[in-house]
């Protein structure tokens, strides 16, 4: 289909190669990179950048396996369809089920970062900020996915413009004596941060969650995925080196807002404007990609009938899931009352990725290997030997990294085992009603 002509389900293909990049590449560089560095170097020390590395290694294969899924079925709420197709519907039910902690978690950390910073500059409670700013992003998610993809665009463009800045501006005041040896710690503190510095990299794939609004899919979002790839990569490499140059690890993990630490050494006060102002637009741009996301999950185990039928009602005039928006965005609201220690809240957000991760690995495993004529449509030149040894090194990735995290904090472990009760039960209910079982 071509054009914005309505998909299956009446949602509208409008979104081009830009819109897919922008996405990916607009999740992950966000606000991660203006908060993670701090409790990543009080984990790591002088080893964050041999653990930021290394948390690049499995988002690599991860982006791999979505980008040949997505050129095999290209499907909205693709997270959530490609397990319950191929590895059964309580598996896919759990995983999307699980993913809802995983959004709220981050549009959590979203809006208490952004009132970290803009409360530098505006006297106004940090506390302020996140129901206002959730109550925006998803008025525009309701509106519908053109306006979201070209807002994501505009805002994705202007923050690495400042990012830029930054980095020309650091590099004269670099100190290599600052950023230490990468390799002391390795590889204990390095990989205890790796749960942490993952979530740099989240989101490359989220284009794959609105497959049925994308212009030929099968070609664009794999394409769209490796470009956002390139550019998350360089982005964050330039941007951590200079940050770590400019004042240490030890600066870094003891700062509330640690980019805008390492940019007053280079500019004094005039990197407050800067850095508020990109913490600000990386922020509304995560918040805007993370809200379609999570609303399309809704919409997909709406539609199939894992939730309520009416969930998956299309707005006659904005072409959106609009009463599962109107769903994610309560829940986005009540997850305000959730613990605000960022370690928390990411790993809250981490570990039920990295099962969702797992999962559609799991499922490329199953098409390259028991679904021949499937695997024949990829658009992805890759043998099915090449997808099926990049997926279990993914699976092997994703447990690896759910393992890791147990060094940090077990709270969230048991926010999701609890989640993932409550979630057990109501499907059993649900199927049992419905004449499932």
């Amino acid at each position: 289909m071509n054009g914005s002509a309505p998909a299956e389900g009446g949602l509208h293909r409008s979104v081009g190669l830009t819109g897919v990049v922008m996405f990916g590449a607009g999740t992950a560089i966000g606000v991660s990179i203006f908060s993670v560095l701090q409790p990543a170097s009080e984990v790591a020390g002088s080893a964050l950048l041999a653990a930021i590395a290394i948390a690049m290694i499995p988002m690599a294969f991860f982006a791999i396996v979505y980008a040949w899924l997505a050129s095999v079925l290209p499907v909205s709420g693709a997270s959530y369809e490609w397990p319950r197709r191929f590895l059964g519907p309580y598996i896919g039910f759990s995983i999307a089920w699980l993913r809802i902690i995983s959004n709220v978690g981050a549009l959590v950390v979203l809006g208490q970062v952004f009132g970290n910073y803009v409360g530098m500059v505006f006297a106004v409670p940090p506390g302020w900020f996140a129901p206002v700013l959730i109550t925006l992003v998803f008025a525009l998610n309701y509106v519908g996915v053109e306006m979201a993809a070209r807002a994501q665009t505009v805002l994705m463009l202007a923050l690495l413009a400042v990012l830029a800045v930054f980095v020309v501006t650091g590099v004269p005041h670099y100190s290599p004596a600052l950023v230490g040896n990468p390799l002391d710690g390795v590889p204990f503190p390095a990989l205890a941060a790796v749960p942490l510095l993952i979530s740099l990299f989240l989101g490359i794939e989220s284009a794959v969650e609105i497959g049925e609004e994308v212009r030929n899919p099968q070609r664009t979002i794999p394409l769209g995925i490796l470009l956002a790839i390139v550019l998350t990569a360089l982005v964050y490499g330039a941007v951590a080196l200079v940050a770590l140059g400019l004042v240490g690890p030890e600066v870094l993990a003891a700062a509330k807002a640690p980019l805008l630490e390492a940019a007053r050494v280079a500019m004094g006060e005039g990197a407050v404007p800067l850095i508020v102002g990109a913490a600000a637009i990386s922020i509304t741009k995560t918040m805007n990609s993370t809200a379609l996301v999570f609303s399309r999950s809704i919409f997909a185990m709406a539609r199939s009938g894992s939730l309520p039928g009416a969930l998956a009602a299309i707005h006659p005039r904005f072409g959106s899931p609009h009463r599962a928006v109107l769903l994610c965005y309560g829940f986005a609201m009540a997850g305000l009352f959730l613990p605000s220690s960022l370690v928390f809240l990411l790993l809250a957000v981490n570990l039920p990725t990295m099962l969702k991760y797992l999962a559609c690995s799991l499922c490329a495993i199953r098409i390259a290997g028991s679904e021949p004529d499937l695997a024949a449509t990829a658009r992805v030149a890759l043998s099915l030997r090449a997808v099926t040894v990049c997926a279990w090194i993914a699976v092997i990735c994703a447990i690896g990294v759910i393992l890791a995290g147990l060094e940090a904090d077990m709270r969230p472990y048991y926010l999701v085992l609890g989640w993932f009760a409550v979630g057990t039960v109501y499907y059993l209910v649900r199927s049992r009603r419905s004449g499932a079982l």
